[in-house]
């Protein structure tokens, strides 16, 4: 029962999608993290089960670019979008650590925010829609590794303070056993598409490491440590890098 509570409260606090009302406690919340690669699946079988519409009903690839693009927004709620312009709406500043904590408090988006959602929208949108081939599990692993990660960085990184999304979910985590099951599970992703996709797999995984290794440096140097709306900079980062890896494979083939 308590693995079903903790896949609740993951589901209800990362997703839009309607979930039993339960109670959280330390119980529940201790391996919450762990579950958060879950939603990732489910998005990806949502994205499989689109793109199999699409291809049946010979829909232009536009649209399929479309459905795929909205379908993690639609189902997570855009909570990591949220995060995402935050981030760059602080790192936009040029401030100090302090006054970016103080901006990614704000509930107003600015400019660079919302400059940053247009990029960030066209580019996913044009990957997804110039994609030469669907590869439906690859693309369920990605978003499994992109929250394998995240959780991993919640229960690892330095936090910037003692209050927020994150520092709930790291102070209610069991951190030595959640640490050691999310490098199993991101090793275990990572070598999953290594061994399916061969070089596009590795690669997918490398612009996945080399986000996670930027997401450390850059929140302990730029916020003095990390926070709930940096989590959803690095997930919706990490996996706009992995479609792009993936992109690039398909068409450079012939370079690779």
């Amino acid at each position: 029962m308590k693995i079903v509570e903790t896949i609740v409260v993951s589901f209800s606090m990362f997703s839009a999608l309607p979930m039993p009302r339960v109670d959280w406690d330390r119980d529940n919340m201790r391996y919450s993290l762990c579950a958060f690669p879950l939603i990732g699946g489910v998005i990806g079988l949502l994205c499989w089960a689109w793109a199999l519409v699409c291809g049946r009903m010979e829909l232009p690839a536009l649209l399929r670019g479309a459905g795929l693009c909205l379908i993690p927004v639609l189902v997570t709620g855009g909570i990591h979008l949220d995060g995402y312009a935050d981030t760059w709406d602080a790192l936009g500043s040029h401030a100090s650590p302090e006054r970016k904590r103080e901006i990614l408090k704000d509930p107003r988006m600015g400019a660079f925010g919302g400059i940053r959602l247009c990029v960030y929208f066209a580019a996913s949108f044009a990957l997804w829609a110039c994609l030469k081939e669907y590869r439906a599990v690859a693309v369920g692993l990605m978003f499994c590794l992109s929250r394998s990660l995240s959780g991993l960085a919640v229960a690892s990184f330095p936090l910037a303070g003692n209050t927020g999304l994150a520092h709930t979910f790291a102070a209610g985590a069991d951190k030595k056993r959640v640490k050691l099951a999310l490098v199993g599970l991101s090793l275990l992703l990572m070598a999953l598409l290594c061994l399916g996709w061969g070089l596009m797999g590795a690669i997918m995984s490398l612009a996945a490491l080399v986000t996670f290794l930027r997401y450390r440096r850059m929140s302990e140097r730029e916020f003095g440590g990390l926070s709930g709306d940096l989590a959803g900079w690095f997930l919706q980062t990490a996996e706009l890098w992995m479609l792009g890896a993936m992109v690039f494979c398909q068409y450079g083939e012939e370079l690779l």
